[in-house]
């Protein structure tokens, strides 16, 4: 005899409340993103996501990849200030099929904004940028002084 498994959904009983259910919706939205691999957020009408990010080093350099398919150049903006790399940008949402009835959407658009700590000093002046078939790649090339920094405690 085989039985069936059922998703338990404590909150079923408040659905009729507009909020709780909102609020539920949002819940196992967050859960699903989180569990898929990623944080992604979605709206109906654009909002923010998050494209992901791969952070590298090697001897010489940092290498940070983000995801950015379906964007121009010119809408990605990159900065650096006090060790935290900073990637900005808005994907818009263009739809010409006027007569087209969607059944499902997933691309996702709007703003993001991604700010990653460096584990190393960089040399600012000679970091280099690319995009190339929807992915930004970031080259950061190590500063050669000092990585690190000793400080001795004095006993008294």
């Amino acid at each position: 005899m085989a039985r069936e498994l059922t998703i338990w959904k404590p909150f079923r009983e408040l659905a009729p409340f507009r909020e709780f259910e909102r609020m539920r919706t949002d819940m196992d939205r967050f859960w699903d993103s989180f569990l898929e691999g990623g944080l992604r957020t979605r709206t109906e009408e654009g909002g923010e996501w998050l494209p992901s990010l791969d952070v590298a080093e090697t001897k010489n350099e940092l290498v940070v990849k983000a995801e950015v398919p379906g964007m121009d150049a010119k809408d990605i903006n990159i900065s650096l200030s006090d060790g935290m790399l900073t990637v900005k940008g808005e994907k818009k949402q263009e739809r010409e099929e006027k007569e087209a009835d969607y059944h499902l959407v997933e691309s996702s658009y709007g703003a993001f904004t991604r700010s990653i700590q460096l584990p190393t000093e960089v040399q600012s002046d000679k970091i280099s940028a690319s995009y190339r078939n929807g992915v930004l790649t970031v080259i950061l090339p190590k500063s050669d002084g000092p990585q690190k920094k000793e400080i001795k405690v004095k006993v008294e």
